[in-house]
C-alpha cells in the first residue's frame, strides 16, 4: 500500500509539472491564468466529492475503489498528450481530480485497517513524510525526466505510474472492507444521512474540532507561503528563480523532518498539544518574515514547514484513535472536504494580501491567523484530553442501556432500537 502510494505521488509530480510545461506552450506567459483556474478546479472537486468518497470506502472494498481510480487517472492523463485548447486542460484536470477525491480519503482511511493500533501512527507519519519529501524532490524528478523525453511524452510516464501503482493494490491480500455489524438499504436518504455523519462527527467531537481549526490557522498562513514566496524572494530580495526553489525546498524539509520525528513518538503523545503548537509555530514564523534576507526565510519556512506537519499529521491519527473503522471512512471524507475548503477560502485572502499590501503580507496573514487560532481556543477550547479519550465515535442499531447513555440531537425514543452516530466511553467492539 505505501508503495503504491509512493508510485502515485511520483505520478502527481508528473503531473502537474506536464501541466504548467504544456500550459505554456499553448497560451505563453498567461499560463499561470491556466494553473490557477486548474487548482480551484482541483479544489472544488475535493470539497464536493471527498464525503461522498468516505462514504463509499465505508461500504466497499477500498481496494477495489483504489484500483478503479488509479487505472482511470492512467487512461485521462494519457489524453494531455493530444490537447490542443486550453478548455480541453480544464476538462481533464476536472475529471482527473474527481478520481483524485475518491482515491485519497479512500486510502488515509485504509492506514488505519491494515495496521495494528500501535503501528498506525507511524505508518500515517510515514505516509506523510513522503508526501512532503516528494513535493520537494518530484518537481525537480519531473522536470529531469521532461527535459528528457519532451514536454507530452512525460504524460505516457505518468500513465504508467498509475498502472504500477494499480498492480500494487491488486496484489494486496483478500479484501479491505471493514465489516459492518448492519446493511441497510442504500437509499438516497441513507447516503445523505452518512455524507452528514463525517461532518457531525468531527464538529461534536472536541478534539477533532479543535485539530480542524488549527488547520484552518495553518492553511491561512501556508497559503501565503505558497502564494507570495515568489514575489518576496524575486521582487523584494531581487533574487532568481534558483533561490525561490531553495527557500521553497526549505519548507518541504522540514515538514519532512517532522514527519519522520512524529512517526518515533510514543501514541500517547497528547495530539491536542501537538496541533496547537504546530499552529502556533507556522503562525510566529511569519511575524517577521517580511524583513529577512535569505537565509532568515530558509530558518523561518523550515519552521513553518515543522508547524505545518504537527497540525496535519496529529489530525490524522486522532480521527484513527478516536473513530471506529466502520466509520472513518466517512470522517477522512469530511475532513479532507473541510481542509480543502479551508484553502480554498485562504488563497484568495493571501493573493488579496500580497496584492494591496505586498510589503506586509506574511504579517497580516500571520496576525490573522493568530486571531483565528486565539479565537479557536477561547470559543472551543478542546475539553482535557483524559475525559474525552477514553471512547470511540460509531455507528450502528442500539437501544439506550447500561453500555450507550449520550445526547441525541435527533428525537428518538429512548428505548426503541435505532441507529446514528453516537460516541461511546469504555468503547469495546465486544459491546456490539
Amino acid at each position: 500500500l505505501y508503495s503504491a502510494q509512493t508510485i502515485n505521488l511520483i505520478g502527481d509530480a508528473l503531473t502537474w509539472l506536464g501541466l504548467a510545461l504544456l500550459a505554456f506552450e499553448l497560451v505563453g506567459e498567461n499560463a499561470g491564468v491556466i494553473l490557477s483556474t486548474a487548482l480551484t478546479l482541483r479544489v472544488t472537486a475535493f470539497v464536493v466529492l471527498s464525503p461522498l468518497a468516505g462514504v463509499i470506502a465505508d461500504r466497499v472494498d477500498r481496494k477495489r475503489i483504489m484500483v478503479v481510480t488509479h487505472l482511470a487517472r492512467m487512461v485521462i492523463v494519457c489524453l494531455l498528450p493530444f490537447v490542443t485548447q486550453p478548455w480541453q486542460i480544464y476538462v481533464i484536470v476536472l475529471s482527473l481530480n474527481v478520481f483524485s477525491a475518491f482515491f485519497t480519503p479512500t486510502y488515509t482511511a485504509t492506514i488505519p485497517l491494515v495496521a495494528t493500533q500501535s503501528e498506525y501512527p507511524q505508518a500515517i507519519a510515514l505516509s506523510s513524510a513522503t508526501y512532503q519529501l516528494l513535493g520537494v524532490l518530484g518537481p525537480g524528478l519531473a522536470g529531469s525526466i521532461a527535459a528528457f523525453v519532451g514536454t507530452r511524452q512525460v504524460f505516457w510516464l505518468d500513465g504508467l505510474t498509475f498502472l504500477m501503482a494499480a498492480i500494487l493494490v491488486v496484489t494486496l491480500p483478500g479484501q479491505l472492507r471493514v465489516t459492518h455489524s448492519q446493511q441497510d438499504v442504500k437509499t438516497l436518504r441513507r447516503t445523505w444521512q452518512d455524507i452528514r455523519t463525517g461532518t457531525i462527527c468531527l464538529f461534536h467531537d472536541p478534539l477533532i474540532r479543535h485539530a480542524l481549526l488549527m488547520q484552518l490557522v495553518a492553511a491561512i498562513v501556508g497559503a501565503a507561503i505558497l502564494v507570495n514566496t515568489v514575489g518576496y524572494v524575486q521582487g523584494t530580495l531581487q533574487l532568481g528563480k534558483l533561490e525561490y526553489g531553495w527557500v521553497m525546498a526549505a519548507f518541504g524539509i522540514g515538514a519532512t523532518l517532522a514527519s519522520l520525528g512524529l512517526g518515533s513518538f510514543s501514541p500517547t503523545v497528547n495530539k491536542t498539544v501537538l496541533t496547537s503548537l504546530g499552529a502556533i509555530l507556522i503562525t510566529v514564523a511569519l511575524l517577521p518574515a517580511n524583513w529577512v534576507g535569505l537565509g532568515g526565510l530558509f530558518l523561518l519556512w523550515a519552521m513553518a514547514g515543522i508547524g505545518q506537519t504537527l497540525v496535519n499529521v496529529p489530525t490524522q491519527t486522532l480521527i484513527a484513535d478516536r473513530v471506529d473503522r466502520d466509520v472513518q471512512g466517512r470522517v477522512y471524507g469530511a475532513q479532507f472536504a473541510w481542509s480543502h475548503f479551508w484553502w480554498a477560502f485562504s488563497y484568495p485572502l493571501a493573493g488579496w494580501l500580497g496584492g494591496q499590501f505586498p510589503a506586509w503580507a506574511f504579517l497580516g496573514s500571520s496576525l490573522i491567523g493568530i486571531t483565528f487560532w486565539g479565537g479557536a481556543h477561547t470559543l472551543w477550547s478542546p475539553t482535557s484530553h483524559g475525559a474525552v479519550s477514553n471512547g470511540l465515535w460509531h455507528d450502528h442499531e442500539h437501544r439506550h442501556d447500561e453500555h450507550h447513555q449520550h445526547v441525541h440531537w435527533a428525537n428518538v425514543a429512548a428505548d426503541a432500537p435505532h441507529r446514528h452516530l453516537h460516541y461511546h466511553r469504555n468503547y469495546s467492539p465486544d459491546h456490539h
